[in-house]
């Protein structure tokens, strides 16, 4: 029996065991700033699962290893959750982990807890073959990304030193193969007024008129954007609006809103920021805001919410690795495609400039929605997928 031919046979003969190990994560609720139990568990499956070496690091990502080779593979899984929502729009209790159906139910399955069991899986495959290839293969379970994407990966490279040649992210792709996304940014535009009594309001500067008169100036921005062929077009919208008055019965004397940006390919912090105070001229004051909380080990980490655009291209020999993976796994072609939404990618290939290449159970439809559910067909296959990754990858 050949390699690609056990790996499939020892993928489905865990299928069960991969899905308890998902729906034992999903039981415990792992919000942003608040994973420390779920990372505990997961260290706990990896050790169960004969990884070489199990360690949490200053920020509290927890690092797998599997093999001791010179070149570096990363697969990555953040761990961190959105909350529930309204509780009424759920058909199952969102921590339930229920095993239904040929799904695993509850949050996180698709955004992205499946990735992480899947992960798991694959680490627990490659000990049954013996792995003693030219890679250690890395499996990092990330935190806060939901709130700030990319922050976990900067620490990884930053202050741990860890640079792999290639990162998988498996946030889900419906088992599609992804090169890249959209990048984002975060701006906040305040307005500066002067109060007077309600009465008389010719007497003051009214900020919430300012606001919203460069408000409808970024609607017209949006409409304007350049678009890439792949990536497709840049937007902007106005996703909060806020005043403060001395009273009801007062002119308003500070307004701010918030924008979200989603910058395409040639999109740049500068070329953003630039365009903003070109569409409502001098009447705010623009920044972009600085993410400043500190993690469950109480580690602060600060990071600008700037978050670069990255794609690969589609000949890159990651991607060709990916086609032929996926190729001798599944007997067909695999979907090229990309994310709408953005990913720890933007600090690995963004900012770093490390290629990363996307495969994950699970469709995104489904993340941040209620009744989140994947798949344990797609945990199966992306279990198979990590682990013969690394015995295709070649040098150029």
């Amino acid at each position: 029996m050949c390699k690609t031919e056990k790996i499939v046979t020892l993928a489905e003969k865990f299928r069960d065991y991969t899905a308890k190990n998902l729906s034992e994560i999903v039981k415990i609720p792992s919000l942003s700033g608040e994973e420390g139990d779920v990372i505990e568990k997961l260290a706990e499956l990896c050790t169960e699962a004969g990884f070489d070496d199990v360690r949490v690091d200053g920020l509290g990502n927890l690092i797998g290893r599997v093999g001791s080779g010179p070149r570096i593979i990363a697969i990555d899984a953040h761990i961190d959750t959105v909350d529930t929502g309204d509780l009424s729009q759920w058909d199952f209790a969102p921590f339930c982990g229920e095993i239904k159906d040929g799904k695993v139910l509850g949050r996180g399955t698709v955004d992205q807890s499946g990735g992480a069991a899947s992960m798991i899986t694959a680490g627990r495959i490659l000990k049954e073959l013996a792995y003693d290839g030219e890679f250690s293969v890395l499996f990092t379970f990330t935190v806060m990304e939901e709130d700030c994407d990319g922050l976990c990966w900067n620490y990884l490279i930053e202050k741990e030193s860890i640079r792999p040649e290639i990162a998988i992210i498996t946030e889900p792709t419906n088992l599609g193969l992804y090169r890249g996304h959209r990048g984002r940014m975060e701006i906040e535009c305040y307005f500066s007024g002067v109060s007077c009594h309600g009465s008389a309001p010719e007497r003051g500067i009214n900020a919430i008129y300012k606001a919203s008169r460069a408000s409808l100036k970024i609607e017209e921005l949006n409409e304007r954007l350049i678009a890439d062929d792949f990536l497709g077009k840049g937007t902007v919208a106005v996703t909060l609006i806020e005043s403060q008055s001395p009273s009801l019965c007062a002119v308003s004397d500070f307004a701010h809103f918030h924008l979200d940006r989603r910058l395409t390919w040639g999109e740049t912090k500068q070329s953003a920021l630039a365009e903003v105070r070109d569409a409502i001229g001098s009447q705010a004051q623009i920044e972009v805001p600085i993410y400043s909380k500190a993690s469950y080990k109480g580690t602060l980490f600060e990071m600008e919410k700037y978050y670069p655009t990255w794609k690969i291209e589609e000949d890159n020999q990651y991607i060709r690795t990916g086609i032929d993976c996926y190729r001798g796994l599944f007997e067909d072609e695999p979907r090229i495609d990309k994310w709408t939404f953005s990913t720890n990618g933007v600090a690995i290939c963004g900012k770093h400039g490390i290629p990363c290449i996307g495969f994950g159970p699970g469709n995104e439809i489904y993340a941040h929605a209620p009744n989140e559910a994947v798949p344990i067909d797609h945990l199966v296959k992306a279990s198979a997928f990590y682990a013969l990754y690394p015995y295709l990858l070649k040098g150029e």
